[in-house]
């Protein structure tokens, strides 16, 4: 539910975005007749019976996977380890690329697939795993092989790993006010703003883009910053891409903020939105 709703909290789609949205669409013979222009951000979410073919692209002549129609939109695979192990990996090199090749013999095309990959999935089998509600009812071996389906490099390429825990009764009855997404989207967009004036001379929009020499730039620390992440990376084994992703989660987080610069209390958010892999997944 919630990553159905990621799209409405995403920065506004440009002119240039929908263009190349819509051409995506176009080739795939997916775009509504009434609608020569897409103007919102893609949201797929294929079942995990999906074939590696039908998710990066390919066939006789080749078409636009789901990992294309999500381009500048979002990829949503719900339980994550029901999705076959090979198909998973082939998501390795495009989402460090954002770009897929697909080869044939009379043909070689590339298609952009610079998508936001959402997932989600069970502790265990049975759901219970690490519950203070109810006891888990599978074996060691069975969380294991249940946990392994998924790799360590497709997870280290995922950015923020969040423990969702059950919702109590009483939140869910509350009358509280709540954030609104058109508020949020507002904060987003302000954000994304602040991200293209900044990146206007690189031909970038956005923090996930930064090359290595970039983050140097921009992703400047303070002794305390660094101190904390030092410390982090060394307790939590990162590898350096993990590094990378924290220091590109805490420039957005500061921008979130508003802040021109990152300080340590962007950094330490940041590390906590990593240290799940850690916990379920140890070396």
């Amino acid at each position: 539910m919630m990553a159905r709703r990621l799209p409405s909290i995403l920065p506004d789609l440009s002119f240039e975005e929908a263009l190349e949205i819509t051409k995506i669409h176009s080739i795939a013979g997916t775009l509504p007749s009434a609608m020569p222009l897409l103007t919102t951000r893609p949201f797929r979410s294929p079942h995990h019976t999906i074939s590696a073919t039908s998710l990066v692209g390919g066939g006789k002549i080749p078409k636009p996977g789901e990992i294309s129609l999500a381009h500048f939109g979002v990829l949503f695979l719900d339980e994550l380890p029901e999705f076959n192990k090979k198909t998973l990996e082939v998501l390795r090199a495009p989402l460090e690329d954002k770009v897929v090749t697909i080869s044939r013999v009379n043909a070689s095309l590339t298609y952009p697939c610079n998508f936001m990959f959402v997932a989600s999935m069970n502790p265990c089998p049975c759901g219970f795993y690490g519950s203070k509600e109810k006891d888990c009812t599978c074996t060691p071996q069975a969380i294991s092989r249940y946990m392994n389906k998924i790799s360590g490099p497709l997870l280290d390429r995922i950015d923020i790993q969040i423990e969702v825990t059950p919702v109590a009764y009483e939140k869910l009855d509350s009358t509280a006010s709540l954030e609104t997404s058109c508020k949020i989207r507002k904060r987003v967009n302000m954000a994304r703003t602040r991200q293209i004036e900044r990146y206007a001379s690189y031909g970038i929009f956005s923090n996930s883009e930064l090359t290595p020499s970039l983050i140097d730039k921009y992703c400047i620390l303070d002794e305390s910053s660094k101190q904390l992440l030092q410390n982090a990376f060394q307790k939590l084994n990162l590898s350096a891409r993990a590094y990378h992703r924290i220091l590109k989660v805490a420039r957005t987080i500061a921008d979130l903020d508003e802040k021109d610069k990152i300080e340590v209390k962007h950094v330490a958010e940041a590390i906590q939105y990593r240290n799940l892999d850690r916990k379920y997944w140890k070396n």
